[in-house]
C-alpha cells in the first residue's frame, strides 16, 4: 500500500481553490440560510477544509430583501445597538432594516455564526449581499447552488 494515503493533509493559503456561488434568498428563512452560508465561507462543505485557513467560497447573495422570518419575529425581535452616548440605546425590528438596509439582516445572522477571530472577519469579507436580482460579480462567473442541494 502507498504510505502517502495514511497522510492527513492541511490546507493553506496557497492550496485553496476558491469558487464563487450566488444564492438567491427568495422566500428563504434567515437562520437556516444564515447557517448555510456560513458553512459554505468556512469551506466546512469540502473534504480538504482546515479549521485555520480560509478555505470557504466567495458567496453572492442576491433578493435580499425577500427573505422570510418565522412566527411574528418580524416585528417583536428586536436588534439593540448603543450610539456611545449616555441614553443612546436604539432599537430596532427586522421589519426597520428591511425598508432602510435589506442587507443588514443576512450580514448580521451570518457574522454571528462566523469565528469572532480575525479569520472570522476575512471570511465576512467574503459575503457579498445584494437587495435586488443582480450583482457586480458577473466577471467571475458564480454557479448558482440551491440550498436543499447542499443539505
Amino acid at each position: 500500500m502507498d504510505s502517502l494515503s495514511y497522510k492527513t493533509i492541511s490546507a493553506n493559503a496557497s492550496t485553496v481553490t476558491k469558487e464563487w456561488v450566488v444564492i438567491d434568498a427568495t422566500n428563504e428563512v434567515l437562520g437556516r440560510l444564515a447557517s448555510q452560508i456560513a458553512k459554505i465561507l468556512r469551506g466546512k462543505n469540502k473534504p480538504s477544509y482546515t479549521p485555520h485557513v480560509d478555505c470557504g467560497d466567495y458567496v453572492i447573495v442576491i433578493n435580499a430583501e425577500k427573505v422570510k422570518l418565522t412566527g411574528n419575529k418580524m416585528t417583536d425581535k428586536v436588534y439593540t445597538r448603543h450610539t456611545g452616548y449616555p441614553g443612546g440605546q436604539r432599537f430596532a425590528t427586522p421589519a426597520d432594516y428591511l425598508a432602510k438596509k435589506p442587507t443588514f439582516l443576512i450580514e448580521k445572522a451570518v457574522k454571528g455564526m462566523l469565528p469572532k477571530t480575525r479569520l472570522g472577519d476575512k471570511l465576512l469579507m467574503n459575503l457579498k449581499v445584494y437587495a435586488g436580482e443582480e450583482h457586480p460579480h458577473a466577471a467571475q462567473s458564480p454557479k448558482t447552488i440551491k440550498l436543499n442541494e447542499i443539505k
